[in-house]
């Protein structure tokens, strides 16, 4: 909601237009932009509800959190120095890389030990499926992360669009965990 809210609100508030395929998300946020300010904040929320999914996702793994955690805390360094006109900020380019892939790989790591099939060769089939659904969920945002560094590197014509792509992506993970998490049968103690 921040991140998408965020760009379509100050995607309108331009007053010179915006080319949402063309153009980055950062540049709504860039020193200059019409009303920064809008997805500043929309970034800014991101990355908090990174950090807050990161510690109440206690049911992840500690690495799959840790590294959702660096995403949200790289997303806010990267509000911290925005874009500059000129695009040429380079903790706000390293920043952004660190988000993206901080937040492309965690949930390959969230998956805990205990989800993983035992080396006994119990069949566990609701943990191989979650071990498998991380999987592919990173295998998916590595790709479209690479596809936007594709675009980024080549000044592609699409670099907003797989951007946009790539972000929202990310930002619909964690709360795809957070809902599976809680639909997960808990296990009964003993008795």
């Amino acid at each position: 909601m921040f991140l998408v809210g965020g760009w379509t609100l100050a995607q309108a508030a331009q007053s010179e237009g915006f080319d949402p395929v063309r153009q980055t998300i950062s540049a709504l946020a860039a020193t200059g932009a019409d009303h920064r300010w809008i997805m500043t904040l929309g970034l800014a929320g991101l990355g908090l509800c990174h950090l807050a999914t990161a510690l109440g996702l206690v049911s992840a793994a500690p690495a799959g959190r840790a590294l959702l955690a660096l995403g949200g805390l790289a997303t806010l360094i990267l509000v911290a120095f925005p874009q500059h006109p000129t695009g040429d900020s380079t903790t706000h380019a390293v920043a952004a890389g660190v988000a993206f892939g901080a937040l492309a790989v965690w949930p390959a790591l969230a998956v805990p030990s205990r989800a993983r099939p035992s080396l006994d060769g119990e069949h566990r089939p609701a943990a191989a499926f979650v071990r498998r659904l991380a999987l592919a969920a990173t295998v998916g945002l590595l790709a479209l992360v690479g596809w936007f560094a594709v675009e980024f590197f080549t000044d592609g014509a699409w670099i907003g669009l797989t951007e946009r792509l790539a972000a929202a992506a990310e930002a619909g993970v964690p709360l795809a965990a957070v809902l599976l998490s809680r639909r997960r049968p808990k296990p009964s103690g003993p008795g």
